[in-house]
């Protein structure tokens, strides 16, 4: 299985935001920057994310972005599951197989994309922050 980009940004955006110091924003240029991403792509993650309530967006002069929740109450499986479009490993519509009537495939793969998202859902974004030092210097995050 493989997650999308737009998924695995929205992570990594989740994870920056995470680390900045107590009361401090962020900006989506900053995030573009430390990440060499789009400022488009980063537009679209964050608004999503914000509709989720997973962060905050302000705009104006004294505006940004920030966890609009404490990292150990934001599941990575939950947001990876409302960031995927699909988490279908195949999709037998397209094109159509012939063996879909007999096939037990299908099912496999549905319990095991269970299985992923069960095993997510034991984790949230505080569990993926252990050494934040370490993560503020790679990102060159400033105080």
């Amino acid at each position: 299985m493989q997650l999308t980009r737009y998924t695995d940004y929205g992570l990594r955006i989740l994870m920056y935001l995470a680390v900045l110091p107590d009361g401090r924003q962020s900006s989506i240029n900053e995030v573009c920057e430390s990440f060499g991403l789009s400022r488009n792509h980063v537009n679209k993650i964050v608004h999503q994310l914000g509709k989720l309530g997973l962060i905050q967006t302000r705009r104006g002069k004294s505006g940004g972005i920030s966890l609009g929740k404490p990292p150990e109450r934001i599941n990575i499986g939950k947001v990876v599951v409302d960031l995927e479009v699909s988490l279908n490993i195949i999709d037998c519509q397209k094109p159509a197989c012939r063996l879909l009537p007999v096939c037990r495939l299908k099912g496999m793969f549905a319990e095991a994309t269970r299985a992923f998202v069960s095993s997510l859902e034991q984790y949230t974004l505080a569990d993926l922050l252990d050494d934040e030092d370490q993560m503020i210097q790679v990102l060159a995050i400033e105080p």
